[in-house]
């Protein structure tokens, strides 16, 4: 039984289906945290019946969705991700589209949820092969996680990341190798990962501005996995 940080994104989507292909139960968690493109909380419930209908044994192993106000996050956050301001770099050299402590806090939340629910795997897209330096998308930063939370709650959680040594592209394929063509539909036509928000244009491998860093991880990885050379 699985608990899926489910955004609405590529990448949890992806880690959504690799959970209903495992998992006999499946619920999903996301967080308003005050973000920019918050239309990911919208378009994470077209996904959720998009997927419903891609395999009859998803649609019975989907369960029910939660969705936690941490806006308080967002109003201590000084970041791209939180307030309309440019995407660059900081002077610690990281994008200022990273939430410090976000993914952690994610994380913390979940184990809550997933304990009150019976829940025992925690399901997150983290990954640290092809992704924005954010450093709690790191192997080690979610492995202390879950030591930390199994120790606090006295519990026997496992953190699963399918995505963390994968690059986008290798995520694109095994979407395919999840949901075939149908999946792979889903993520292009109702996904949202764009940081901005943008939602106007659909390129090739879905909608975004083309310009942020995640739609350019996107767009990159898409080209490379169409191409085969990866």
């Amino acid at each position: 039984m699985a608990l899926v940080l489910f955004s609405g994104g590529q990448d949890s989507t992806t880690c959504l289906a690799w959970a209903l292909e495992r998992f006999e139960r499946v619920e999903t968690i996301a967080f308003d945290y005050g973000q920019r493109h918050r239309i990911e909380l919208e378009q994470r419930h077209v996904v959720r019946d998009a997927l419903i209908a891609i395999k009859p044994l998803w649609a019975e192993r989907l369960g029910p969705d939660h969705i936690l106000d941490l806006r308080a996050l967002g109003a201590i956050s000084d970041t791209a991700l939180t307030s309309d301001k440019e995407i660059e770099l900081t002077e610690k050299n990281l994008p200022n589209t990273f939430v410090p402590g976000r993914n952690l806090i994610f994380l913390a939340f979940a184990a809550a949820l997933a304990y009150r629910r019976g829940l025992t795997h925690i399901v997150a897209g983290m990954c640290e092969t092809d992704f924005s330096g954010y450093p709690d998308c790191r192997d080690d930063a979610v492995k202390a996680m879950q030591v930390a939370l199994n120790i606090g709650m006295e519990s026997r959680f496992v953190l699963d990341t399918p995505l963390m040594w994968i690059d986008k592209a290798r995520t694109w394929a095994l979407a395919q190798t999840l949901g075939g063509d149908a999946l792979v539909r889903t993520l292009i036509d109702d996904s949202h990962t764009c940081y901005l928000g943008e939602r106007g244009e659909k390129h090739p491998w879905g909608h975004g501005c083309g310009h942020c860093p995640a739609c350019v991880l996107r767009a990159q990885g898409y080209e490379k996995w169409k191409s085969g050379a990866f």
